[in-house]
């Protein structure tokens, strides 16, 4: 089993930055894949981005270019770094992590693991 929690949400206003943390324990040595994904109220849980073992990343169309997501091996921690925000990046951010597969997936049934997610909010 692997456990996810999350840290670093909060309320900033368009334009700011904020960065998340997703530290991981457990069985962190089976983690192929990680990701963080985001539900508004009243909307589906989206993809936003995701990182490999072996450091390779993805993101969203709806943030590239404004989000980095990275890890730290050491800490078992991967950050998302979320600058130039904008009112509707509004939601609950959760990460999520898989041992299946080092494959590209931004779909949620893909990731086994959840934490219980960290708001963030922005105002315009």
């Amino acid at each position: 089993q692997v456990q996810l929690v999350e840290s670093g949400g909060g309320l900033v206003q368009a334009g700011g930055s904020l960065t998340l943390s997703c530290a991981a324990s457990g069985r962190t040595f089976s983690i192929r894949r990680m990701a963080w994904f985001r539900q508004a109220p009243g909307k589906e849980r989206e993809f936003v981005a995701t990182i490999s073992w072996r450091d390779s990343t993805y993101y969203a169309d709806s943030v590239k270019g404004r989000f980095t997501i990275s890890r730290d091996n050491a800490k078992n921690t991967v950050y998302l770094q979320m600058n130039s925000l904008k009112p509707e990046d509004t939601a609950v951010y959760s990460c999520a992590a898989t041992p299946r597969t080092e494959l590209l997936t931004t779909v949620v049934g893909s990731y086994d693991y959840w934490g219980q997610g960290t708001q963030v909010t922005v105002s315009s």
